[in-house]
């Protein structure tokens, strides 16, 4: 039974990150839940750092949970239950604590089921207030948990809490708690917000570090692009298809690193997470995404290289990059956008799975069409464009052996932290995912960079050897015979070029 309470205890804490928006967490007429004899609210869950001094004269520089404008609503029926002379006819608590001190919020009688309450056996047990949350005192500090106590007066409907400030004086992982032990507040609502304040802004502490990634990825991303462009508009003669596709992916990559940078300091310097910026961040990230794997799934196929079309799966493939982009689309916006703050963990996952099957289906669409062009290139002798598709597979194997093993890691850091209390290095989490897709981007840059040659690796129908340095060498020497001998090279030429198109048909007829 104590496991069970603690379980559903912090469900609640849980959901209480989706319900806020940004370090300013709004109230709109938000119910109390029942949960053991208590009613509680979550009133929210962040990482706070220490205030650089104890000065609470200026507002900068201090971490602080400040309440704005908290009311409390109780039913008609709990307010016709007393008469308007009564001093204190219900109380709700405002309970502050870290993660670290869960155990001290809630006791048990005889080692029976924990109650956050206290009852009159604890009463006897260990000296708490009927009626009122169990507070055990730190065994750092005497003073945390914090309980704030607010109180109705008389038969009125509504109390409002005093505009109050606690300041934060050691670093760990906040979680706040309106509660209330009357069951006559059953059915009680809050109006209000809470301000929560980290010394360097209102950047949870969480998300605070990837402010300054997102600034070391521009800056990335703005160093691969005047390389990368600097090639390209010096052989802009000889640009591939391809190459257009990889500048139109560089180009979403560096748009999107200042986007999220733009939307972590609005966030950090006002509290809030307006709604457009950040559907503009997870709208240019999806599209960069699908843009990127259907970049993947084409090179993987040989388009461009052995194949001049995607030929019967150019639908095939735009309506997987359509589907991909409207998966990641929706889970992106469940994740950050601040106006979805009532999705259960559920509908979550119910968007997490879409997006990780489709993801599944295209790594293993990648490796088979991959397989196909080896085999293709093989066949052929084409030992240029070989020896490009194997070095392309090696770095495509690299990034899925890393993906597997991190999202390993992830599930371990996140089963072995169920309360947060790790939140200084959680974001490495989601930083990952965008230093893994930069470097696989630098290898196909780098394997596909604009040069002189480039239209060595695109498709051509005069195929077989394709001319290897020494047979080129052979057709231009002045040989008796080099008149003879070019005629009939070109008539083999031509024979193997028809061949290969048929091949090509035949391909796609198959897949």
């Amino acid at each position: 039974m104590d496991l069970a309470f603690r379980i559903s205890f912090f469900i609640l804490l849980s959901a209480a990150l989706p319900t806020i928006n940004a370090s300013i967490h709004n109230y709109q007429n938000q119910l109390f839940g029942e949960v053991g004899n208590a009613y509680l609210l979550p009133g929210g869950s962040e990482g706070l750092a220490a205030s650089p001094s104890s000065d609470n004269s200026a507002s900068d520089g201090r971490s602080f949970i400040r309440f704005e404008n908290i009311t409390f609503w109780r039913t008609q029926a709990a307010a016709d239950g007393h008469s308007d002379k009564e001093q204190s006819t219900g109380l709700v608590q405002a309970v502050i604590f870290q993660a670290a001190d869960r155990n001290n919020i809630g006791g048990s009688a005889y080692g029976g089921q924990r109650s956050i309450c206290c009852t009159p056996d604890l009463a006897k047990l260990e000296g708490c207030k009927q009626g009122e949350v169990i507070r055990i005192p730190s065994a750092t500090d005497s003073k945390w948990p914090i309980v704030l106590n607010i109180h109705f007066s008389g038969n009125y409907l509504a109390t409002s809490m005093d505009q109050a400030e606690v300041p934060i004086t050691k670093t760990g992982m906040y979680n706040l708690f309106f509660i209330a032990c009357d069951p006559m507040l059953k059915g009680t609502t809050l109006r209000g917000k809470t301000v929560w304040k980290n010394p360097d802004g209102y950047l949870p502490g969480r998300m605070a570090p990837l402010m300054k990634f997102y600034v070391y990825m521009t800056i990335a991303y703005l160093l691969l692009s005047a390389i990368w462009f600097s090639q390209y508009m010096r052989f802009w003669k000889d640009i591939l298809l391809l190459q257009h596709c990889i500048t139109a992916v560089i180009g979403l990559g560096l748009f999107e690193m200042i986007l999220w940078h733009f939307d972590y300091s609005n966030f950090n310097s006002s509290g809030m997470r307006p709604v457009v910026i950040t559907s503009w961040v997870v709208t240019v990230g999806a599209i960069r995404k699908t843009l990127a794997r259907l970049l993947i799934l084409s090179v993987s196929m040989g388009y461009g290289v052995v194949r001049p079309t995607l030929g019967g799966l150019t639908s095939k493939v735009l309506l997987i990059g359509a589907t991909y982009f409207l998966a990641s689309e929706l889970l992106d916006i469940t994740e950050y956008v601040g106006t979805i703050n009532d999705i259960s963990g559920r509908a979550r996952l119910f968007l997490v799975l879409p997006d990780a099957f489709l993801d599944a289906f295209l790594i293993l669409w990648i490796f088979t069409s991959l397989s196909k062009t080896l085999e293709q290139l093989q066949v052929k002798r084409i030992s240029a464009k070989l020896d490009l598709y194997r070095k392309f597979s090696n770095a495509l194997a690299v990034a899925v052996i890393a993906s597997v093993g991190w999202i390993t890691f992830e599930v371990y850091f996140k089963a072995t932290d169920p309360f947060n209390e790790r939140w200084q290095s959680a974001w490495i989490i989601t930083a990952f995912w965008d230093i893994l897709s930069f470097a696989l981007l630098c290898v196909i840059c780098y394997l596909w960079a604009p040069s002189q040659s480039s239209q060595r690796y695109a498709y051509s129908e005069d195929v077989g050897e394709e001319y290897d340095d020494e047979e080129a060498q052979s057709l231009t020497r002045g040989q008796s015979d080099g008149d003879v001998g070019l005629v009939k090279q070109e008539r083999n030429d031509g024979n193997a070029g028809v061949s290969d198109h048929e091949d090509e048909t035949e391909e796609d007829k198959r897949e």
